[in-house]
This record gives C-alpha cells, structure tokens and sequence, in this order.
C-alpha cells in the first residue's frame, strides 16, 4: 500500500516570522519522516509540495484545479492520497473536490492543524497521523480528517476559529462521492461568483453593486427561504434574472435548510428562478456554482446541476 501526500501549505507548515506565521518547506516532511522512524507511520509514502505553499486565505479555485490533477494524474498508482491544506478555506477546497473529481476509487482524505507543527502542542502531528491511517481505509470518496474525526469532504464547515476542533459536518451526513465508471476530473473556470447575505436594510443598490460584474450569485437566505421584497431588492434580483445570472438560494442556518415556498415573503426566489439549495453549505454552493458555470453554457443546464444532489453535498 502506498498513499501520495500532497502538501499545499497553510498553518500545519507554518513557523513564526516577525509578520506572524508564514509556510516554510520542510516541515511536513521533516515530520513524516519522523514519524516513519518511530514506527508510527509504517504505510509506505510519496510526497509533492506546491510552489510556492500558500496559506489558505489566498487560495483560489487555479490550486483546487492542481489539487485534483494530482489525484487524477496518479490515481491508478496510490491507494489513497493526504491533502494539507490551511484551515480558513479548507472548507471550500475539500467541497470543490468532492464536485470535481467524478469516479473516485480511492479515498482523498484533507487535513490541516490549527497550531503549526513547529510549535510545542501542536495538532498537526495527530491530524497527519490520523489523515495517513484513513488514506488506508476510508471508502471512496473525499473527507476531512481533522480532531479525531472522519467528516464527508462536501459537508464540512469551519465552525470555530481557535479550537482544535474546529470543523464539524452539518446536515445530512453521507460519503463525498461522485459516482462514475472512470475518473473524471472537472476543472474550475475563472468565473466571479457573488456570496452576499441577506440582512435587515440591505437595499436594492447594494445588491445590485453586489452583482453587477457576477456570472452567478449564492444567496445567503432568511431562515428557510425568505428575503425582502422591497427598497429595490426585487428590482435588483429581478435585473440579475433577466440577464441569465444563475441564483442558488443557500440557509444562513447550519441546519434545517432551505425550503422554498414555506413563506410568502420567499415568493419573491420563485420569481427569479432561484434554485433550492436546501441544506447545502455556502462554501459548497460557491463551489457547486463554479463547477456549474465551467461546465455548462446554458443557465437551464447549470440550474439542473445546481439543483441535483451530485456527492452527498445536499440532502435529496
């Protein structure tokens, strides 16, 4: 068994410089290696290191692209494959993967740590050790391996900033899986997608500032599915139909999820055609919308994906 590990940066390969904590090479594998002569890593192992490594906060999707090109380039040669991946968007990477990597037969497993392994205490070393143990058995499919947990890659949330434990798995838990014959994998186009967040006061100029240079739009909603209808909010929405702009309408709470059409104060989604999104995250409709867009020209087609549970990611 041999599993490839793939080390893109963030604050598991961090030390501390004057500016604050910043990726250094070495360190990752300074520390499998370590971890290989005391018998605690006895898999055998290959790694890749980007360049240059980044912290999480200035990834975009061209790294989830290279990500999934080095599971897609080796995948008939490793069982399973480790990602490191800085914790502030590792939500995002771990959802666009899922999406796009379509007949996976080995697991993907992500990881990160919220202290650098350069620093005393750290969880860097248990969440790697753990990762590299799940590369070994975990079902097809992507996950995230962080503080003793196994969560399916399309559901994870960041949920605290500062604790070790800092992701949890929301809503409908099943694998992170693109069923298919072959690996596939599905790029990332550069598109602009807008996440705005319906709050009390937000006006028509506002959200149609928000979305005047967007190709499609995640809508943070109200509860189940409301939003205002009024001070040039339907306008605005209305202008974004009209010009083809896909709508995903996404709860703002981490559970229950949206249902379109319980309020009347959510008709105004139906008259744009928003699509439902259910219980779907917002860091996995951003990344559902940017598959949709790279991979369809037509708006019916993308609301067709958009709509349709495709790895576990929503609940059907």
């Amino acid at each position: 068994m041999r599993i490839r590990v793939i080390h893109t940066g963030g604050t598991i390969g961090m030390v501390q410089t004057a500016a604050g904590f910043a990726p250094k090479d070495g360190l990752l594998e300074d520390a499998l290696h370590e971890m290989q002569a005391k018998g605690q890593l006895t898999v055998g192992f290959d790694l890749v290191v980007a360049d240059p490594l980044i912290d999480s906060a200035e990834a975009q999707p061209a790294d989830w692209n290279w990500i999934a090109g080095q599971v897609a380039d080796h995948h008939g040669s490793y069982d399973g494959f480790v990602v490191t991946h800085g914790t502030d968007s590792l939500s995002f990477a771990a959802a666009a993967l899922s999406l796009a990597l379509e007949g996976l037969e080995a697991p993907v497993i992500v990881t990160g740590s919220m202290v650098p392994l350069s620093v005393a205490g750290n969880d860097g070393l248990r969440n790697l050790g753990d990762a590299m143990a799940a590369a070994q058995v975990a079902a097809p499919g992507v996950w995230v391996q962080f503080a003793g947990r196994l969560l399916p890659g399309a559901r994870v949330q960041k949920v605290h900033s500062t604790a070790f434990d800092a992701f949890a798995a929301l809503g409908d838990v099943t694998p992170s899986h693109v069923p298919g014959p072959a690996l596939v994998q599905h790029s990332y186009g550069d598109h602009q997608v807008a996440i705005v967040t319906v709050a009390p006061g937000l006006n028509g100029a506002q959200l149609g500032a928000a979305l005047a240079s967007a190709d499609g739009v995640v809508l943070r909603c109200f509860g189940s599915g409301t939003v205002p209808d009024r001070l040039g909010f339907r306008a605005a929405l209305m202008a974004a139909h009209d010009r083809g702009l896909p709508i995903l309408a996404v709860s703002q709470c981490p559970q229950g999820g949206m249902v379109i059409g319980t309020y009347a104060a959510g008709a105004l989604l139906v008259d744009v055609a928003a699509v439902d999104g259910r219980d779907l995250s917002a860091e996995a409709g951003y990344a559902k919308m940017m598959l949709a867009l790279s991979r369809f020209d037509d708006l019916e087609a993308q609301r067709a994906y958009l709509a349709t549970p495709q790895c576990g990611e929503m609940t059907v």
